[in-house]
């Protein structure tokens, strides 16, 4: 990892273990997170001044938080940050929904995010359908997920060529993509690859983890209205 995904992996561990002993200082713990949010966003957008500038504010306040008793956490050392994972997952991300956030937030637990969005050709190939929102605008809103650290926009062509670009560790595949562990693999070790690929399984009880499901509700809610 580079120094920003450092930064922002050190922040996020600090945050999971922080215990607030005066609770007059809440608001000082969500200007953390909102400077964590701010800096993840930069980092997505390749602006790594600025996600390192935010990320030190973040730092900055919990250490007087910490400084003053008002709570307690845990930095982790640089070397157990560096040796996080690197885990990949991919999709068309169009209209954002339960599923796709349960599928992040299992990345999420995994290691540090890249979150791979499929071109608008690729996307129309795999829906059999037009794509209403265009790539760029798919990846502006997947860069403010929380649990997401980088955004990668999908080449036009093979799939898997953007490994190459990513090389993760992990690559973590919803329940419903079509493509098998086998071929990910295969597809891995052909650019020189060795990737642990994990399927999520499938999520129980939520009627609309599916965007075809989500738009087929909003045309039979509003298929009257104009």
């Amino acid at each position: 990892m580079d120094r920003a995904a450092v930064y922002i992996r050190n922040l996020e561990g600090a945050l999971n273990t922080l215990v607030l002993k005066d609770r007059a200082c809440k608001h000082v713990v969500d200007l953390v997170r909102a400077y964590l949010k701010d800096s993840k966003y930069y980092y997505s957008v390749g602006d790594i001044e600025t996600a390192i500038a935010t990320a030190s504010y973040a730092e900055g306040l919990l250490d007087a938080l910490r400084l003053i008793g008002a709570a307690s956490f845990e930095w982790r050392r640089p070397s157990e940050i560096k040796n996080v994972r690197s885990v990949m997952v991919a999709g068309t991300f169009e209209i954002l929904h339960p599923g796709h956030l349960a599928y992040l937030r299992e990345a999420w637990k995994l290691g540090y995010v890249t979150a791979v969005v499929s071109s608008d050709e690729n996307a129309a190939r795999f829906k059999g359908r037009k794509i209403a929102i265009p790539q760029s605008q798919r990846a502006e809103v997947l860069s403010s997920v929380y649990y997401v650290h980088r955004v990668v926009m999908g080449g036009p062509g093979n799939i898997f060529d953007v490994l190459e670009l990513v090389r993760p560790d992990v690559i973590l595949l919803g329940p419903d993509q079509r493509v098998s562990e086998d071929e990910v693999r295969r597809e891995a070790r052909e650019r020189g690859l060795e990737v642990e690929v994990i399927r999520m399984r499938e999520i129980k009880n939520c009627g609309l983890c599916s965007t075809t499901k989500v738009i087929e509700k909003i045309l039979a809610e509003f298929s009257g209205c104009r």
